[in-house]
């Protein structure tokens, strides 16, 4: 039998929420002391209607749960990520969790 797919039950903006952070973090390279867990110091500023991050562009609609306190609360509670002083850590399982956006939210160039 195939695995479930999102086992976890997120919803769409916590599965888009969590693309972005596994995004934010595979481009900051710093990893947690947890093994398989990665820090995000920061996170992207849009202008106008979409923000960058590396080659990708994103669209603003699909990030608004990164400013959405409740939806930083549920990826928590569920385990992928924690919050601490000025960072948040993306858990090894929320680095791990199969959100099946990368490619419908991450909009690459073909050039």
């Amino acid at each position: 039998m195939a695995p479930k797919k999102n086992p976890a039950n997120l919803n769409p903006l916590q599965l888009k929420t969590l693309t972005l952070l596994q995004e934010i973090a595979r481009l900051e390279d710093t990893p947690a002391e947890e093994e398989g867990a990665f820090t995000v110091t920061s996170l992207p500023h849009a202008h106008g209607n979409h923000f960058h991050l590396g080659h990708a562009v994103v669209s603003g609609k699909d990030a608004t749960g990164l400013s959405n306190d409740a939806v930083w609360t549920i990826l928590e509670r569920k385990g992928m990520l924690r919050r601490e002083p000025g960072k948040a850590i993306i858990t090894a399982q929320g680095m791990a969790y199969e959100t099946g956006l990368r490619d419908a939210i991450l909009h690459h160039s073909d050039h």
